[in-house]
């Protein structure tokens, strides 16, 4: 039998995704239900400088309106917004704001979820990270019971410094699909990783996990949702899937508990039939979303210097 703490967390991507509209309140409580140890969002600013829950920099994906975030009120006009998407329950959902999420974290049965922060590269650093400063500190003894549970994730180095400048007191992770991008421009900064599944099945990414393992530093592995994935994200000795499907892997994770022979039996052939999983077809795909994050935040630059990072640690 497997020792519980040697299994990755359970951390909803977007809440209980697969259940109930993406990053909405519904999603994080459903997560947080199922018993997952964390959830994850986005975060986008509003033109009236609310911090709002949302993955796209425009709604039109998947609510009953369009435009940019960044161009519209959160008063008089987002506020009103519902998903078109219908939870299992039934019902459509509002957006959820930064204040209304960090309120849900905040109640007594919710105080040992943690909150894992997707900055998306379209924000304004200094602007959003003032804006999340104030809404954190304005929660009673926010310093033990919040800060600690709060994870930054960081796509772009830009917003290093602001985030240690203006959340020092924060946690840092480097989200991304390349190994070689999180070793050169994220390995001093963050003391965490959150890579895409086919970007750590590549020898540099079996080579990337090694140095993690020997350095003390974790990694999350998303969007893991098919059974023999999460599977070989054990072997890897990750530390947390991110997924959306909280409950299929709470439900696995049992079962290894129970018996981890017999639930990990299965070839891994798997890792061969899908082209996701190939080099070439991974590397096109950062390629392209480089070229994207660069064209938005400009060119990555390595950060002079180590920071120094808080010395807790938020996955086990």
């Amino acid at each position: 039998m497997v020792s519980p703490t040697a299994l990755p967390e359970c951390w909803g991507h977007r809440g209980a995704s697969a259940a109930y509209p993406e990053n909405t309140l519904a999603s994080f409580s459903a997560a947080i239900l199922d018993g997952a140890e964390g959830i994850e969002s986005d975060v986008h600013v509003s033109k009236d400088n609310v911090v709002i829950m949302f993955h796209d920099p425009s709604l039109g994906r998947t609510t009953d309106t369009t435009g940019l975030i960044r161009e519209k009120n959160w008063y008089g006009d987002m506020e009103h917004v519902r998903t078109t998407k219908r939870g299992s329950d039934g019902k459509t959902q509002p957006i959820p704001t930064f204040v209304a999420t960090v309120d849900l974290l905040m109640q007594e049965s919710h105080k040992h979820v943690k909150f894992n922060v997707d900055v998306k590269v379209q924000n304004e650093p200094d602007r959003l990270f003032t804006l999340m400063r104030d809404v954190i500190t304005a929660q009673p003894n926010w310093e033990t019971e919040l800060a600690p549970r709060i994870i930054l994730g960081l796509w772009h180095p830009k917003f290093i410094v602001p985030a240690k400048k203006y959340l020092p007191w924060i946690q840092l992770s480097h989200i991304g699909m390349s190994p070689r991008v999180a070793r050169e421009f994220f390995w001093e900064s963050c003391d965490a990783f959150s890579l895409s599944f086919p970007s750590l099945l590549s020898a540099g990414g079996e080579k990337f996990r090694r140095e993690c393992k020997a350095a003390g530093k974790k990694i999350m592995v998303w969007t893991v949702n098919r059974r023999e994935e999460m599977i070989e994200a054990v072997r890897w000795g990750v530390n947390a899937i991110l997924t959306d499907v909280t409950q299929d892997w709470l439900m696995l994770r049992s079962e290894l508990q129970r018996d981890y022979t017999k639930a990990s039996a299965g070839s891994r052939w798997f890792l061969w039939t899908r082209l996701d999983y190939y080099y070439i077809i991974q590397f096109k795909k950062w390629a392209d979303q480089h070229s994207q994050l660069e064209k938005v935040g400009g060119r990555f630059q390595k950060v002079l210097g180590t920071l120094e990072l808080p010395s807790s640690s938020l996955i086990s």
